[in-house]
Order: C-alpha cells, then sequence, then structure tokens
C-alpha cells in the first residue's frame, strides 16, 4: 500500500482482519506529534488505525526494495524465451516467514 492511497482511506471507515496480539511501543516525540496532527486532520480515525495503516504501507515499501539477487536456477522462461533466475536474496526468505509467522498469529477459526 502507497501512502496517497492511505490519505484517501482514512477519509472512510475501515475494519480489516487483526491479531489476537498486542503490540506496544513508544514513538520519537515527533514521530507522536506527526501521528497526532494526522489524527485531528482525520478524526474519522482512531490513532491505532493510523499507526496500523502506516506500518502496513511500511512494510509494503520495505518488501518492494529487497533486491532480486539472481540464483543460479532457472525456474521459468519470459516471454521472449529467455531464462528467469530464482530469486536468492532476501525476498523468497521475507515471503517464507510471513506465511510462517501469518499461520501462527491467524485468530482461531481463520478470520
Amino acid at each position: 500500500m502507497k501512502f496517497k492511497p492511505l490519505l484517501d482511506r482514512w477519509k472512510k471507515p475501515a475494519a480489516p482482519v487483526r491479531t489476537v496480539k498486542e503490540y506496544s511501543i513508544r514513538l520519537p516525540l515527533d514521530d507522536a506529534a506527526r501521528l497526532h496532527a494526522l489524527a485531528e486532520l482525520f478524526p474519522g480515525q482512531p490513532i491505532e488505525e493510523l499507526l496500523t495503516d502506516l506500518l502496513q504501507a511500511s512494510l509494503d515499501e520495505i518488501a518492494g526494495a529487497m533486491p532480486y539477487e539472481k540464483g543460479p536456477k532457472v525456474i521459468s522462461h519470459d516471454d521472449q524465451g529467455d531464462p528467469v533466475y530464482e530469486d536468492i536474496g532476501l525476498t523468497p526468505r521475507f515471503v517464507e516467514l510471513t506465511r510462517k509467522y501469518r499461520k501462527n498469529l491467524e485468530p482461531a477459526g481463520g478470520k
């Protein structure tokens, strides 16, 4: 999720699936001030919702920034017939670990 769509989303109510586990953080003073400024700009959005959305956008951004590292194994061929090599960088491991922890964190009953 990019930051521009967040601004549009915060203008509307939403309720995504949440984990049972809670996370507690202490923010740097300037970040807390900016968070409260956003909460005042978007009065329908609780601070927890803003934090959740900002964290999601940041995680999407960092996942997209992980560089592709060409491995030795050909996994497919592109439209021109050129080989596509497996990614041996951080991305596949990040995806694998994300799936692992999603299963552990998912509420009982699926959603």
